[in-house]
């Protein structure tokens, strides 16, 4: 058994100090979720809608306090933090009430008699999630997967313990059966025999590409199936004909997602010539009148950021950027003030090769490339390793079916920023990972697709 400690990033003193489990007691979570599971795979849907609407109906009960624990532990603004709890609640209510029409079994004519496809749970799924949105991530991923008739483990950000500890207490009182949810406080080296326990049937993990090449690599000599969303480093990309006043004000929420410590916040902002002048005026006046401060204050525009090695690595970013020939347009330098707080940054000139455009970039800056024809876009858009989300601003129809059909990317917004919904499937390509969350296909990474014939 170990400890560790959760620190504050608004103030960046210690909050608390947590013990892992041991051995033996991580091994009698995981056979819990195994006998439960042996029940839970037989439960009617109507049992399951039942449990997940009233674990709905909690998180919207607390609401407040949940929100209050993200912005102490990972410096979420509160505004932010309730948002996120609303969609939790959504995405239970989305599938308590579309599950059982999404999993019937689907008939497939053949030569037999009968023949079609039936969707069976699994077992025992192990989520591993991060801390930047401790709550959504959590529940996008155990809804569906216990609406399947699985049981599940949380292996979360040590960062954001009591989030965790909030998520299985929900559970808990909204009635689930014991073992359903639980939530496993262990150090990041222990997951490894979590993973390997053949106990354990699937593992979804949302986090760093090099956490899902350890996690896939761990559950791939298991045979065991993985659903990876990983880091992204998302184009938003700005043609002329679009309606530049709208699309700055947009950029600005598309970046400041949790101060722009989000996989799919817009991080590459590729702008046509023609306008880029104009944008980068109008973004550098929006990020120069935000208000850093409190993420506790409902006023504050930007928090802090997670934590002090984050907030290092931006900077570092951004001076090494800077040393490559971009050009600091706002920001760029750290506030002296306690806690881990960046100003809204903004580079432009910034080239395809440059650290700030070809690396994740988490935190609140911006790197604007100058792009003189839509094809130069989409070949810049594409230069990445990266493949999660896309954001295209457009009127022209000729425009929109050229980028949706090229772009190398798991989904692709025209005229919005990029976001997740609980209707839609979401997820990337190349290093951003693979399988989907969210909608029915999302539902169906929890489940066995077994085909029946009968003659």
């Amino acid at each position: 058994m170990t400890k560790f400690n959760t620190i504050d990033p608004t103030t960046g003193k210690i909050i608390k100090s947590y013990e892992t489990l041991s051995d033996e007691q991580v091994d009698g979570k995981i056979e819990l979720a195994h006998k439960t599971y042996d029940i839970w795979k037989d439960s009617s849907f109507s049992r399951r809608r039942e449990l997940l609407q009233k674990v709905g109906k909690t998180l919207i009960d607390q609401r407040q306090n949940l929100a209050s624990i993200m912005t102490t532990e990972m410096g979420k603004r509160i505004n932010e933090g309730l948002a996120e709890i609303d969609k939790c609640a959504l995405v239970c209510e989305y599938y308590a009430k579309n599950s059982k029409a999404l999993l019937k079994n689907e008939i497939i004519k053949t030569e037999a008699k009968i023949s079609y496809v039936k969707f069976d749970p699994m077992g025992v799924v192990l989520v591993i999630m991060p801390w930047n949105f401790p709550f959504w991530q959590v529940f996008r991923a155990a809804a569906p997967a216990i609406m399947a008739g699985n049981t599940v483990l949380l292996k979360h950000a040590s960062s954001v313990p009591e989030c965790a500890i909030a998520i299985e207490n929900i559970f808990f009182n909204a009635g689930a059966p014991t073992g359903l949810f639980q939530n496993l406080p262990i150090a990041g080296s222990d997951t490894k025999r979590v993973i390997e326990n053949p106990l354990v049937r699937l593992v979804s993990l949302t986090g760093s590409e090099e956490a899902g090449a350890t996690v896939a690599s761990i559950a791939g000599k298991a045979i065991k199936r993985t659903i990876l969303e990983l880091g992204g480093s998302d184009p938003f990309i700005i043609m002329p004909d679009a309606d530049i006043e709208k699309v700055a004000q947009v950029a600005s929420m598309a970046r400041m997602i949790v101060s722009g410590q989000s996989c799919i916040a817009a991080k590459r902002f590729i702008v046509h010539q023609n306008v880029v002048n104009k944008f980068t005026e109008l973004l550098k006046a929006n990020f120069e009148a935000k208000i850093i401060g409190d993420p506790s204050d409902p006023k504050s525009d930007v928090g802090p950021l997670s934590s002090l090695s984050t907030l290092e690595t931006i900077h570092n970013q951004v001076i090494l950027s800077i040393k490559q020939g971009a050009t600091l347009v706002t920001g760029g330098k750290r506030i002296l003030r306690e806690g881990y707080f960046y100003p809204p940054t903004i580079l432009k000139d910034v080239k395809p090769n440059m650290v700030i455009a070809k690396e994740e970039t988490f935190g609140p800056v911006v790197a604007i490339l100058t792009v003189s024809s839509r094809e130069e876009a989409l070949s810049i858009a594409n230069d990445s390793h990266f493949g999660l989300g896309s954001s295209v601003w457009t009127e022209d129809p000729t425009n929109i079916q050229f980028f949706t059909k090229k772009l190398q990317s798991g989904c692709v917004f025209i005229n919005s920023m990029v976001k997740s919904d609980p209707r839609l499937p979401f997820g990337g390509t190349k290093f951003s990972g693979f399988g989907r969350e969210l909608g029915s296909y999302g539902l169906k990474e929890f489940v066995n697709i077994k085909t029946v014939w009968i003659d």
